[in-house]
């Protein structure tokens, strides 16, 4: 008998040793009250493991980062002191689908009012009296409806509205990043303006360009002295050129200029629409300004990556990509700008559109200037590129629609209904003589002027080109 239980004892089924797993023949055995705590042990000492492992990689490959942050370290901290004095504190952000971020700043609290100049500085809050047509504009030109017109065109707006609209009492303003002024490779004195060039002499009577320092330009120009200027207004459609070098730009823009142009005390307002994947870090149409007072020696810049312009409207941002744009044979689509001095306060007021849409942007004001303090005494119009001869050829990077101006409505790039203001702060029709035109290379750029009553066109010009092209090699 004793045998036979020592014999079942030796051949009977062992116990498992997996954890948690049991025969068949078991199965409805309850687990032992000492099994669970075990696995749960076993189960945090491998998480534990595992963590150890992770830290232990992760701190091998992040002494390289450390010492490329520490590296860098003292030139990013300088970048991110001098972002945060531009982007100032927001009531409002907004995530546009192009990729900007617009921030929506109290009015009063702007990057503007840090220039020296306007510490004391009140914002104009009350609208400044917009220039009247003058009794001498023809019927058809002050009309210029669109609508019966052979060369219609719709609206460009700006991106952003898409996704939102900033509160009353803020101005928009596009938050700049520490890749904006790392694309631009310059000191952060100089991120923001137009690159120092050498200036040579210019005939008295000659527009504000010099051939040969890179600069190219298709333009119309009043002549100095022909009258004092208290403004300047055009139409221009607005297109997508493309830009052939990261360091290059196109754009297309209104000059207010008075001063001496040989030497350092030029004064210059500018604001147009302008494609510079090194400024943006894309190849969208912007609306832009740009100021100087000293011949872009060491004030001004564009938009307000510097103090100085002043924002009063909570629906148009500087520097915010504009929408829809033209195309080839199919539809146009132009913005009116609008630049006039106040005859009261002596600023120098922005209007973006025209007639009932038309948004007064801000003001350059007038404790900036010198010569323009009083009036302008040039006007410009037109397009300017940036030919920095790549591989010893001439920059294939478009003006305009990249089409030669013979091309005309619909292919070329214009400006329409060139206007200037008068004493009086009325406007006034440019008569087409009163117009001279440049384009230093016309194989590669070039420009055609003209008059046009019956669409309500007036003085206007087709201008652009290409660049490189057998004509332009």
């Amino acid at each position: 008998m004793m045998r036979t239980a020592m014999k079942r004892r030796r051949h009977g089924r062992p116990r498992q040793l997996d954890l948690g797993v049991v025969d068949q023949s078991e199965s409805r055995r309850p687990m032992s009250p000492c099994s669970a705590p075990k696995l749960l042990h076993l189960l945090l000492v491998s998480l534990l493991l595992l963590l150890l492992a992770c830290t232990c990689a992760a701190a091998s490959s992040s002494s390289s980062v450390a010492e490329d942050v520490q590296y860098l370290s003292p030139k990013m901290a300088r970048i991110q002191r001098h972002l945060d004095r531009l982007n100032k504190p927001a009531t409002r952000t907004i995530q546009s689908m192009d990729g900007d971020t617009i921030d929506c700043v109290p009015r009063h609290q702007q990057h503007a009012l840090d220039h020296p100049l306007l510490k004391s500085h009140k914002i104009q809050l009350a609208p400044p009296r917009t220039p009247a047509p003058s009794s001498s504009t023809p019927r058809a030109v002050a009309a210029a409806a669109s609508s019966n017109s052979t060369r219609a065109a719709r609206r460009a707006w700006q991106t952003w509205h898409h996704a939102g609209h900033c509160p009353k009492g803020t101005v928009p303003v596009r938050r700049t990043t520490a890749d904006d002024v790392l694309r631009g490779r310059s000191s952060l004195f100089r991120f923001g303006r137009k690159h120092q060039h050498h200036r040579a002499p210019r005939a008295a009577n000659a527009p504000d360009v010099v051939t040969g320092n890179g600069h190219e330009h298709a333009i119309a120009y009043t002549a100095v002295g022909q009258q004092e200027v208290y403004g300047a207004k055009a139409t221009i459609n607005v297109w997508d050129p493309s830009i052939q070098e990261s360091n290059g730009f196109s754009l297309s823009q209104l000059w207010l200029l008075s001063g001496s142009f040989n030497g350092s005390d030029l004064n210059s307002i500018e604001a147009g629409w302008q494609v510079s994947p090194e400024l943006y870090g894309d190849s969208r149409p912007r609306l832009f300004t740009y100021w100087t007072s000293d011949a872009y020696e060491a004030t001004g810049c564009y938009n307000a990556l510097c103090p100085g312009f002043v924002q009063t409207s909570s629906r148009v941002a500087i520097g915010a990509s504009i929408s829809p744009v033209s195309s080839l044979a199919g539809e146009q689509y132009d913005m009116t700008l609008l630049i006039w001095k106040d005859p009261k306060l002596g600023n120098w007021w922005l209007s973006y559109g025209d007639g009932g849409a038309s948004q007064l942007v801000g003001y350059w004001p007038a404790e900036l200037f010198t010569h323009l303090s009083g009036h302008a005494s040039m006007v410009e119009w037109g397009g300017e590129v940036v030919n920095t001869s790549p591989g010893g050829a001439h920059t294939a990077t478009q003006m305009g629609s990249g089409r030669f101006a013979g091309e005309g409505f619909g292919r070329a790039s214009y400006f329409r209904n060139l206007e200037t203001v008068d004493a009086g702060n009325s406007l006034a029709p440019v008569s087409l003589d009163a117009v001279q035109t440049l384009a230093e290379d016309g194989g590669c750029y070039d420009i055609r002027k003209a008059y046009d009553e019956r669409d309500g066109w007036g003085t206007h010009f087709y201008y652009g080109g290409p660049g490189h092209n057998p004509a332009c090699p």
